[in-house]
């Protein structure tokens, strides 16, 4: 999950406002050739198996009985699925839109394009990076209790 946090946090500060400072034909390529790029086994090992992990987890607690614990993993999972929704139901879409778009080189109305992808994009992402990164935060808490001294 922090991994995950990390990357989409690196778009929501670095690369999107770098990108949305260039032009027109150089935002649509440079995140085009980007939405090929990312589509790899890394991210995708990442992407797909910060639940799975995350579920382990929850199976792990389930059996050693703290509910304490069980509560900040729930969290944490329903705030991936946040992440995961937004992700399928509007990144990707907006991703899909600008691929079909075209080769820029060959777009009539850049512009056009460009403010149909960015605004949303940026909005939809700076959602999901905050939904992880609390996620990330409620592994944190729940890591802390699992590792705490109980008390007798």
């Amino acid at each position: 999950m922090g991994l995950l946090a990390g990357l989409f946090y690196g778009y929501a500060c670095s690369v999107m406002p770098g990108l949305g400072r260039a032009e027109d034909r150089t935002l649509i390529d440079a995140m085009q050739q980007i939405n090929v790029a990312i589509e790899n086994p890394v991210f995708f090992l990442t992407f797909l198996g910060a639940p799975l992990l995350v579920l382990w987890a929850l199976v792990i607690e389930w059996q050693s009985g703290s509910r304490e614990v069980l509560r900040w993993i729930v969290a944490a999972l329903v705030l991936y699925a946040i992440t995961f929704v937004v992700t399928f139901a509007f990144n990707i879409p907006l991703n899909d839109d600008l691929d079909h778009a075209g080769d820029p080189a060959r777009i009539a109305d850049l512009a056009r394009v460009r403010d149909d992808f960015l605004g949303p994009w940026v909005a939809w992402n700076i959602v999901r990076t905050v939904a992880l990164a609390a996620s990330f935060g409620c592994l944190v808490r729940a890591l802390f209790l699992h590792a705490r001294p109980e008390v007798t």
